[in-house]
């Protein structure tokens, strides 16, 4: 029978994993993971079980989806059990559906299991929760770039300017600063407060907490590849 699993591996920290998720990755034939999966969340899989990295990076080298899927496709064909492991959780711009519908266009079964997203990761670390009754009443996620690694068009400004909402951009690094220069334009102010997570749940991650004007200057004046998400909102400034 062909079917695959997709598992969600957290935000990195192999203790993040769900029950099923390595359950999942204990049995699986074969691994099909993310760069930000690797490393010690591995360490579940059978030390006969086929791994192989599909991961994509921002200025790296990576495979093309269609690639990706046509390898899903393939294998599962094969009947064996396959393990589409994705970071954080795969269905928050993780790609998943592009990956479901190559399955269903293949005729193949399949199973999503969830996991702890980087955003509910990096409020933890912080200390902080991601709502508040009256103060941080909607949480709202986007996504900073869009397939070609620009800011996405079509974005709601208004809404993401909303200074009563906790809004998590992920992806964001680069593009930022071109989001918050139109933010403005509806009202955001530079004095917001945020957070910028950086490597969360694993043993490099850093937090950084300032103003949204202190945050534009350090992304413009420093260059790096980490993966992080930037929190802006009544709460980014608070915890321990």
């Amino acid at each position: 029978m062909s079917f695959v699993s997709f598992v969600s591996s957290g935000p990195g920290d192999p203790e993040l994993l769900t029950v099923k998720a390595v359950k999942r990755l204990e049995a699986a034939d074969v691994i099909l993971f993310d760069d930000l999966s690797s490393g010690p969340i591995l360490s579940h899989a059978r030390e006969d079980a086929d791994l192989i990295g599909v991961g994509k990076r921002a200025g790296r080298p990576s495979p093309s989806q269609d690639h990706v899927s046509r390898l899903l496709v393939d294998h599962a064909k094969t009947g064996m059990k396959v393990v589409r492991l994705k970071s954080g959780d795969g269905g928050i711009f993780g790609r998943l559906e592009e990956e479901i519908t190559a399955l269903n266009d293949a005729g193949i079964d399949f199973e999503i299991i969830p996991g702890v997203t980087s955003a509910s990761a990096a409020a933890a670390a912080a200390g902080i929760p991601l709502t508040r009754r009256g103060t941080a009443r909607r949480l709202q996620f986007v996504t900073g770039h869009d397939l070609t690694g620009e800011l996405p068009d079509g974005l709601d400004l208004q809404a993401l300017a909303d200074p009563g909402a906790t809004t998590v951009v992920y992806m964001g690094k680069r593009t930022f600063s071109k989001m918050v220069g139109k933010l403005k334009e509806f009202g955001l102010s530079g004095e917001t407060p945020t957070l910028l997570a950086e490597a969360v749940s694993t043993p490099d991650q850093k937090l950084s907490r300032m103003p949204l004007d202190a945050l534009i200057e350090k992304l413009t004046s420093e260059t790096s590849t980490t993966p992080a998400l930037i929190l802006y909102g009544p709460l980014a400034a608070e915890g321990p």
